[in-house]
């Protein structure tokens, strides 16, 4: 369960209220009163974190940047380069 309690609040709402939407992403949208389109980049999101949380084997840098990533702080193309170079002065 510490997967669930290291999301974000909303995440953890959304996911309680997709549950009881008994997995419907249609009432989904209904609930929140937004396309479905909205409510599946929203869930894929959240896939994405838990993905993240759930790769332990990666370097804490290259998670940093790809949670941002997922934030849309930065870009895909933008964090790949910043592993790039970061890989590159750690193998030195």
């Amino acid at each position: 369960m510490n997967w669930f309690l290291s999301l974000e609040k909303e995440d953890q709402e959304f996911i309680k209220q997709l549950v009881l939407s008994s997995g419907s992403l249609k009432q989904l949208a209904h609930v929140y009163k937004v396309s479905y389109p909205t409510v599946r980049t929203r869930l894929n999101k959240i896939i994405d974190k838990l993905k993240l949380l759930e790769d332990q084997d990666k370097d804490h840098f290259e998670t940093k940047i790809m949670q941002l990533v997922i934030d849309e702080k930065v870009s895909l193309d933008v964090a790949k380069d910043l592993i790039k170079d970061y890989k590159e002065v750690k193998n030195g």
